[in-house]
């Protein structure tokens, strides 16, 4: 049973480009707390640009958690986040009636929310081989072999993403059973109530504010940043859109100019992939990305009432 003993985790969630951060800082100062992020891209240090890392006046402004507190050298998974970030929640929650979490991870965030569902330990000699097969053969072959183990995790996994395909694959394979079978269980509960608010635009806006984005990133020296980076590109933490499209720039493969279309144009489908990932969940409030953040926190307060 829910109870007002229970401290507040108000998730703002959305699209990227839409306005998370800013409206995240907002309520924290309205409620005089701190912020946790949850943008899995976020935690590198070395990737302030290309991941849209909050500027130094924003990260002034509220205190915030698990922003460029990793490497890309640091081996660094969900449910390591998970087990972090429930752990800096049960802290702060000792000082903080509320606190905000703010990302557009959808994975994560339910990792914080939920609970992820529990996989055995898998050998790493596995991941090994099938990281050897992506690098010699292509994501296509991986596709294929999950097809054939797990065809519900192929229909329902995204085919793009390597480390998705690899995680189910090595659990295929290391178990002898579909990765999908271990999914979906009985989620231990949270020591906190959850508030989630999304922010929504017509496509178009959000279309045209990904390209403005992309177009400031790259003035703000995203090219350099990516040929800092560009020796470590077959590192996990770098296979992320802003990134890939520079590296094909500098293999000689993509014009820059293409290669900046290609980040908008990839951009625009994770954008897609997230609103489609975040509309599952039937509790979520969603808002205009326009909406005064007083009449947010109007609503927040009133869900609130419904926990006493």
């Amino acid at each position: 049973m829910i109870t007002n003993k229970l401290p507040t985790l108000i998730t703002i969630v959305g699209p990227t480009a839409i306005g998370k951060t800013a409206m995240s800082i907002r309520l924290a100062k309205n409620y005089q707390t701190a912020i946790v992020s949850c943008d899995s891209r976020q935690f590198f240090k070395e990737m302030a640009i290309g991941t849209a890392v909050p500027e130094p006046n924003e990260l002034a402004a509220a205190k915030h958690y698990f922003i460029q507190n990793k490497s890309i050298f640091d081996s660094y998974n969900v449910g390591e986040f998970e087990r972090d970030a429930l752990a800096k929640i049960t802290e702060l929650h000792k000082n903080n009636t509320n606190l905000i979490m703010v990302g557009g991870s959808g994975l994560y965030v339910d990792a914080v929310l939920k609970g992820l569902d529990y996989f055995p330990e898998i050998s790493p000699k596995i991941r090994d081989v099938l990281t050897q097969e992506l690098q010699e053969h292509g994501i296509e072959v991986l596709q294929k072999k999950l097809k054939k183990l797990d065809i519900e995790s192929y229909q329902t996994i995204e085919l793009q993403n390597p480390h998705r395909v690899m995680r189910a694959l090595e659990i295929c394979i290391g178990t002898g059973k579909p990765y999908s079978v271990f999914k979906n269980k009985p989620k231990k509960p949270r020591n906190f109530n959850s508030i989630k608010i999304g922010l929504l635009a017509e496509r178009e806006i959000i279309y045209n504010r990904i390209n403005e984005r992309v177009d400031i990133m790259i003035q703000n020296g995203l090219i350099e940043e990516a040929k800092k980076l560009y020796q470590y590109k077959n590192l996990n933490a770098l296979q992320t859109v802003g990134y890939k499209e520079l590296f094909m720039y500098f293999e000689g493969n993509y014009t820059l100019d293409f290669a900046i279309s290609e980040i908008k144009k990839n951009t625009r489908r994770f954008a897609k992939r997230q609103l489609t990932w975040f509309k599952k969940d039937s509790e979520t409030l969603w808002f205009d990305y326009k909406t005064p953040y007083e009449t947010i926190v109007t609503a927040i307060d009133a869900e609130k009432e419904k926990f006493k």
